[in-house]
């Protein structure tokens, strides 16, 4: 471990301060990279691996995380990252056909071409990608902006094969989103781990001020930076350790997160699904297991190995698994993944998760029988049990929400003694689902003040 720390200070100088350095002595890049994998790789590798004649046959011998990269390679790698690179405007993983396609960035070049998320590249520009790693499909794809590229892929849901010419763009990816939902409910995604991630998610937790409940989306987050999770850890209630590592040695040692000045306020849920993967799974883990936060979604992807980056002498770098890492009670995460509280469906991770913070909003109220399929320019029809006083009677009184959404405007008229009518004042969604809340703000004609508010489930047609 104590070989680990200090490369790990030699790594934040490569990388942060661009002082190029190398831990190793040897005359030839790939006699650098041989003394490096047998000192720091996370496993030993045999001397039929290591005598390998060159240092990208060696890695494929190793994990599918160590990688052979160019300093061009590494440059686009780190880019990608940090959300700015040139390229068709994809998320990648290794496939034994080539690469998948794990999200398609809105308004790319590969949106528009009508790509989709679970489709295999097999080809590029005429070069097979069978075998080949993620880093070196994004040396394919990057090039010169306002450059073509010439794609085959597979779509296995329907077994269609597809040829395609798309012309590079500049992708510039906004790595934290976020919005006030309805109800108040703060809204946090994170895109990817990058150097500037807890300063951008502290300026959003503070933008949505007020917020009575938080969702932080980690869905297709691929990881990032160590360092990045240690930070954005930091940000939830009661977590104090981030990790638990091991290097080739087994001995575990763990690291505690790196406090924020402001905080997510309880409740907190995080949202996951298969493709959040690595610094995603090393928050999700941490913040689960220390209660300061719940997990919405499906199991994530199972990747719990840690990359450290080797600078060579001829300037090319060598990507090499140094660690795996484990919740900070020693929990894999490996090949297993971290597995959420609410179990949710692909695809309804938000909805069921800002229906939760919503309802435990208004704790007490009753809940009707859900309304299902409704049409679109549906208006509520409110009948209570007893006259009512309905003077004073305002649209604040009464709330429709669109789950995963905003509040929706509406008019609330009284109709006689005991009804209400609520007409929202734009279509609904089709398909959407909304929760209808009726606060107890009125009175009775007795002037007996009403006690209990009531909420509904409502799905559009």
């Amino acid at each position: 471990m104590q070989h680990l720390k200090k490369y790990l200070s030699v790594l934040l100088v490569f990388l942060f301060v661009t002082q190029t350095t190398t831990l190793a002595s040897a005359a030839e890049p790939i006699d650098e990279a041989r003394d490096i994998i047998r000192k720091y790789y996370v496993e030993d590798v045999p001397d039929s691996v290591l005598n390998k004649p060159t240092i990208k046959e060696i890695t494929r011998h190793l994990d599918p995380y160590s990688v052979y990269m160019t300093a061009e390679e590494f440059n686009e790698f780190t880019n990608a990252i940090e959300n700015q690179f040139v390229g068709i405007g994809v998320m990648l993983e290794e496939d034994p056909k080539g690469v998948k396609i794990l999200a398609v960035y809105p308004g790319s070049p590969a949106e528009r071409a009508g790509i989709q998320t679970g489709d295999v590249i097999t080809n590029i520009n005429g070069q097979s990608l069978a075998g080949e790693s993620v880093q070196t499909a994004i040396s394919y794809l990057s090039r010169e902006e306002k450059t073509s590229v010439t794609l085959t892929y597979e779509r296995p849901v329907t077994g269609q094969s597809f040829t395609q010419t798309l012309v590079r763009e500049v992708i510039q990816l906004q790595n934290v989103e976020y919005e006030m939902l309805g109800g108040n409910i703060g809204y946090v995604r994170l895109n990817s781990f990058s150097l500037d991630s807890a300063k951008d998610i502290s300026a959003a937790i503070q933008k949505l001020k007020g917020a009575k409940g938080w969702i932080f989306d980690l869905r297709d987050n691929g990881g990032g930076y160590v360092s990045a999770a240690q930070e954005v850890a930091g940000f939830f209630p009661n977590v104090t350790k981030a990790f638990q590592l091991r290097d080739k040695t087994n001995k575990p040692h763990v690291f505690n997160v790196i406090p924020q000045s402001v905080k997510f306020t309880a409740p907190v849920h995080i949202l996951v699904n298969a493709y959040s993967a690595s610094a995603s799974e090393m928050v999700s883990a941490s913040v689960k297991e220390q209660k300061g936060a719940v997990l919405y979604g499906q199991n994530s992807f199972g990747k719990g190995s840690m990359q450290s980056f080797f600078p060579l002498s001829d300037e090319s770098v060598l990507k090499l698994t140094t660690a795996k890492f484990f919740s900070p009670k020693g929990v894999p995460v490996h090949e297993v993944g971290v597995a959420p509280n609410v179990k949710t469906a692909e695809g309804e991770e938000l909805l069921v998760s800002h229906r939760d913070q919503l309802v435990a909003t208004i704790r007490g109220y009753k809940k009707l029988p859900a309304l299902q399929n409704v049409p679109v320019t549906k208006t509520f029809t409110i009948k209570m049990n007893m006259k009512m006083n309905w003077t004073g009677i305002t649209a604040s009184d009464v709330q429709l929400i669109q789950l995963g959404g905003k509040e929706v405007p509406v008019d609330v008229k009284a109709i006689d003694e005991k009804t209400i009518k609520v007409t929202p004042k734009q279509n609904l969604q089709s398909k959407g689902k909304y929760l209808l809340i009726v606060h107890p703000k009125w009175k009775a004609e007795n002037s007996r003040q009403m006690k209990q508010g009531i909420y509904v489930d409502v799905t559009a047609m």
